[in-house]
């Protein structure tokens, strides 16, 4: 109830604020595991991929986070969970498969870092998909978060990884890795939902 909420709540600001538009939602499966790959611009992205879609989206956060009064219960009810400063835990990798394979939504930025320009993605994204069997859905987020000024978020058709089942070796997670980040460009090129 209190995801619910804080999304309508949002959801409405966003569309004062942003103008925000979604396109594409329908391309995200109502059920099973889901695993939204989106670009990295700003710290409102985990917010601007999750308002607009039907299921809750769960996402890593920084464990100093979760320290601040308040603001820490919040995230948690909402779904965050903590991964500590200097690299992803043996505990927060198995807590994101966990989410996955229960066939739950979780949200990931492959670039690691906010950076319009990132052409460098890793691998922790793919690893995920291949691992847990979870459908990727890549997301292109458009926009500078300008007030009053659009921002669009897009999310394409699902990608499909089946070419690299049961391989786990780092060139398969390279060359996942590279598929999914070409979808997120060219969304961003584009404008529009990437298509099977």
């Amino acid at each position: 109830m209190i995801y619910v909420f804080c999304r309508a709540v949002v959801r409405g600001l966003f569309a004062i604020l942003y103008r925000f538009e979604s396109v594409g939602v329908h391309n995200i499966p109502s059920e099973g595991g889901v695993l939204i790959c989106s670009n990295h611009l700003s710290v409102r992205d985990p917010i601007s991929v999750g308002i607009h879609v039907k299921r809750q989206v769960k996402f890593m956060a920084k464990a100093e986070l979760f320290k601040i009064p308040v603001f820490g219960w919040l995230i948690d009810k909402l779904g965050a969970f903590p991964v500590k400063r200097g690299g992803v835990s043996k505990e927060s990798i198995k807590t994101a498969l966990t989410i996955l394979r229960q066939g739950e939504v979780m949200g990931i930025f492959p670039e690691g870092t906010r950076n319009s320009d990132a052409t460098a993605a890793k691998r922790g994204a793919a690893s995920f998909a291949l691992r847990s069997g979870a459908t990727v859905i890549p997301a292109a987020i458009i926009g500078d978060y300008k007030l009053f000024r659009k921002v669009k978020i897009i999310y394409g058709a699902p990608v499909d990884l089946s070419r690299f089942e049961g391989d786990k070796s780092p060139e398969a997670l390279d060359a996942a890795t590279e598929i999914i980040m070409s979808k997120i460009h060219e969304m961003r090129a584009t404008g529009k939902p990437t298509v099977n």
